[in-house]
């Protein structure tokens, strides 16, 4: 049982799969070389499968064939053209300006062909390097291409197979990892209840942001794997168990980040009272419940979440004795008490009915928004879209087609033996924005020098072919496993294989110095091009996607209204306009976070008011998120229909914040606006709060939502202050 279990825990490792396809790749690579009988064969082989698992994307089996052709379509198109120009190097030169520059414009269509168009940079790369290891074009030239073709064909057919074979195992393990991040922002809000004086509450709501963006994207990746295997597949019984497991996620995430009430309010209030300890260690408890509740989906092992239903009576049990002392300074808030409270309830059985959700009502709207073109013309759009120097895609693409020019002449001039690898650590190094290239920067010369020292040592201590080929296929097998983690290890274990496979053909030791030159060089290139072609401070406008986040704010705030007037329905527009808030946010989050990266000279006019407005805007998400949570029909007689009205005058207020963002012009004072809000949304005289006997959470929150756009306001006018008129 105990080895069963252990295989079984193996079998739902993130990347266990994809080394295993790896693995087997490799080695069947090695079985054909050991029939053919030619140990010549193992680099472009080997370089193959490489480009083609880089290649890969997610999908079902047929949306991964699909792939699979379009990407061996351009790799033998690539592999074609730069066996014919290699002799002449200023067509070189024009090839690898044009084939980046257009190849990284691709992907702004979509992820998956970003994925593809990057892999055939690689493996035109991988051809030059094929050319090179021969002095160029010689006799065996076509066969050798042809092997890195093959190399590709035989990784994608593992590929196929496997998803055919074990297609809905990503989205079991995409249900886990937003289960698994989802507990940790339940855990990180739990820390927003401690009643403790003095703690920096903003730290910790910043923290909170920043895992909001990690549960936004898991959120993202699932729905996306759901998308890819539901076409033609909606009868599926268990694609549609874990299509409800994603849309209860949602749920759980909207009640999760919603605010009813200032927490410090609380704290100052019911500071020597244990009311507060029991929110914080239930929360913490429905964490811990997330966190067990993705294990169960992984290990398909039963799912036990009675911590939490304890904590639940022990909060029940702490406002009910709160009730009973009745005390004049507690009533106020007891109201915003009972409604956390419920909220927590509700967010209970949504967790309980996780890992069972037939039990619960069938939705009406399954539907998932399909983000990406559906036709060539839609395709063609996006990038037309793009072809501006506003757009990130854009300026990459201009920058590294700069760089690897500029790499292709230096290498012509200096002449260096193993010279393209000049070429691959440009590639590898030169990412879209300055945070991500200066950490993989200084990972690929520390993971290179440390892999010419461990491949000194191996191939020292065991110059036997059979020793050195078992070591390439475990160095490709570790490479692909912590590419995406541990970059440095990656780049060790990519720089182990190289060096074994090389010796299996030539002297090994004779490239570890060129290597290590050509890492260097190339290094220094990707560095001077992320620093002075289009930088990102130079092209940076903070206030438009500032814009775009109150835009997708006032958008979730209709959906919201509108809903109160028909009725609560999780359709598809709803959940959408919540999504595409939760998106902006994280997307402003992410760009505050690379900024402070940058040298400080470039990021200190925008960092401290990004961070404010960061601070502000999840703040403001919070309490729509509140008011999303608590959607009904509303009825002409109720207290709180009188403020649909003031929402509706919030909303435009949100609109015009949006419109000054957006044109980069300040804003104009709204304090009055506020003012005259605020009276519309007063709390009802005792005889009317007697008569309704409910707590009234849509005015409560807008009340929220109002204080909220002042403080907004001022940072957004600091935003556009900063912005030269240049930038506009």
């Amino acid at each position: 049982m105990p080895i069963t279990l252990s295989l079984r825990r193996l079998w739902t490792l993130d990347k266990f799969a994809y080394s295993l396809r790896v693995f087997v790749a490799f080695s069947g690579a090695l079985a054909l070389i050991a029939v053919w009988g030619d140990i010549g064969f193992v680099i472009p082989l080997f370089l193959g499968i490489i480009a083609s698992a880089l290649a890969e994307t997610d999908d079902s089996w047929q949306g991964r064939l699909q792939a699979l052709l379009v990407t061996l379509a351009c790799f033998a198109l690539v592999s074609w053209i730069i066996r014919w120009i290699f002799p002449w190097p200023w067509l070189m030169a024009l090839w690898l300006a044009g084939a980046t520059f257009g190849l990284i414009m691709l992907g702004a269509i979509g992820q998956r062909y970003a994925t593809i168009a990057s892999a055939t940079l690689i493996l035109s790369i991988y051809s030059m390097i094929n050319i090179e290891q021969h002095g160029g074009v010689d006799g065996d030239v076509t066969l050798r291409q042809l092997l890195l073709w093959v190399g590709a064909a035989w990784y994608g057919l593992i590929s196929v197979i496997w998803c055919a074979l074990f297609s809905r195992q990503p989205v079991k393990l995409s249900m886990a990892r937003l289960y698994k991040a989802l507990g940790k922002y339940l855990m990180l809000k739990a820390e927003l209840f401690e009643p403790v004086r003095g703690v920096d509450i903003e730290a910790r709501r910043m923290a909170l942001a920043r895992q909001n963006g990690v549960v936004v994207e898991a959120l993202n990746q699932a729905k996306d794997m759901l998308l890819r295997r539901m076409e033609g597949q909606r009868g599926s019984r268990k694609l549609n168990r874990y299509l409800q497991v994603y849309f209860i996620a949602q749920d759980i995430h909207e009640r999760a980040s919603s605010t009813h009430y200032p927490y410090t309010a609380l704290t100052e209030t019911f500071f020597h009272h244990d009311v507060l300890f029991r929110c914080q260690r239930l929360l913490d408890q429905q964490g811990l419940a997330c966190r067990r509740l993705a294990r169960s989906l992984l290990l398909n092992r039963p799912f036990d979440h009675r911590q939490s239903e304890e904590a639940l009576t022990d909060l029940r049990a702490s406002i009910d004795n709160l009730r009973h002392q009745d005390r004049p300074e507690w009533r106020p808030l007891m109201q915003p008490l009972n409604a956390l409270a419920d909220n927590l309830t509700t967010l209970e059985k949504q967790i309980a009915s996780a890992h069972n959700p037939a039990t619960r009502q069938p939705r009406q709207d399954t539907a998932l928004f399909d983000r990406s073109p559906g036709t060539l013309k839609e395709a063609w759009q996006r990038i037309r879209l793009n072809l501006t120097l506003g757009s990130p895609t854009f300026r990459h693409a201009i920058r590294l087609s700069v760089a690897l020019v500029a790499g292709f002449l230096l290498l012509q001039w200096l002449d260096p033996e193993q010279g393209f690898w000049i070429l691959l650590t440009i590639l590898f190094v030169c990412r879209p924005n300055f945070a991500t290239t200066k950490r993989f920067l200084f990972k690929r010369i520390t993971g290179t020098v440390l892999g010419l020292i461990v491949g000194w040592a191996l191939i020292s201590l065991f110059p036997q072919a059979a020793v050195q080929s078992l070591v390439a296929v475990a160095a490709g097998v570790a490479f692909f496993a912590t590419r995406e983690k541990h970059y440095m290890v990656a780049t060790a274990s990519i720089t182990l294989l190289v060096l074994c496979g090389f010796n299996q053909v030539g002297d090994g030791f004779d490239l570890i110095w060129p290597r290590l030159f050509d890492t260097l060089i190339g290094a220094f290139i990707a560095a001077l091009a992320i620093f002075f072609i289009f930088p990102d401070w130079q092209g940076r406008k903070l206030y438009r996607t500032a814009a775009r986040v109150m835009t997708s704010h006032r958008h979730y705030l209709d959906e919201i209204i509108q809903q109160y007037a028909t009725g609560k329905q999780d359709d598809l527009s709803y959940r959408l306009a919540r999504r595409n808030a939760h998106n902006s946010d994280a997307a402003f989050s992410s760009q505050v976070n690379n900024m402070l990266h940058e040298p400080g000279h470039y990021r200190r006019q925008d960092a401290d008011s990004g961070l404010r407005f960061l601070l502000l805007s999840n703040i403001l998400l919070s309490h729509l998120s509140a008011l999303g949570a608590h959607r009904h029909r509303m009825t002409d007689d109720e207290d709180d229909a009188q403020s649909i009205p003031v929402a509706k005058r919030i909303s435009a207020l949100m609109d015009y914040i949006a419109g000054q963002l957006e044109s980069g012009t300040p804003c104009g004072a709204i304090d009055s606006d506020i003012e005259r809000l605020l009276e519309h949304l007063d709390e009802p005289s005792a005889p009317q709060a007697k008569a309704a006997n409910l707590y009234r959470p849509v005015q409560s929150q807008l009340r929220l939502i109002a204080t909220q756009l002042p403080p907004i306001v001022d940072v957004a006018n600091r935003l556009t202050a900063s912005a030269s008129p240049g930038r506009h």
